[in-house]
């Protein structure tokens, strides 16, 4: 299908130096438990885009390479006046060209949606999110933990290893 990636991972990026939960679970633990134990490739914004990079065309380029849009909904992102580019551009190719599906993780409880983009609002609606619990925090490492489960139901089938 020409595509590169499995997932393009949306995530809300901190305007503070500390790193955050949302960062180490973008950065640690979804490359630990979707690529190297369950065989993905995912295309993470700040790893997988390179410096000097025109970041508009590149973000353009990776999603069009992706099988599926991996959105982190967090109470951050709910209270965000400005959206980022790459959600913008996430949302209009899942909605308006409907090329690409999107999964919505939910990290911590956002109570009403009505903060989010209406976008967001209506996807939500359409397919609901996949929730993070604190109980995942034990072994958030184990691709068999419910959460993980219903992250990989909605993945693209895993190719066949040769």
């Amino acid at each position: 299908d020409g595509k590169i990636y499995d997932a393009y991972v949306i995530y809300p990026k901190s305007r503070t130096n500390e790193a955050n939960f949302v960062e180490y679970f973008v950065y640690q633990i979804m490359p630990d438990i979707l690529e190297n134990k369950c065989g993905y490739k995912l295309c993470i914004y700040g790893r997988d885009i390179y410096p000097g990079e025109d970041t508009a065309s590149a973000i353009e380029n990776r999603m069009q390479k992706s099988r599926r849009l991996i959105i982190l909904l967090t109470p951050q992102l709910a209270n965000c006046k400005e959206h980022a580019y790459d959600q913008h551009i996430a949302l209009y190719n899942a909605l308006i060209q409907n090329d690409i599906k999107v999964i919505l993780l939910e990290m911590e409880a956002i109570g009403t949606y009505e903060k989010l983009q209406e976008s967001l609002q209506f996807i939500i609606k359409q397919q609901g999110t996949v929730k993070w619990k604190e109980q995942h925090t034990v072994h958030p490492q184990s691709p068999n933990s419910k959460f993980w489960k219903q992250v990989r139901y909605h993945m693209p089938l895993k190719p066949k290893s040769s």
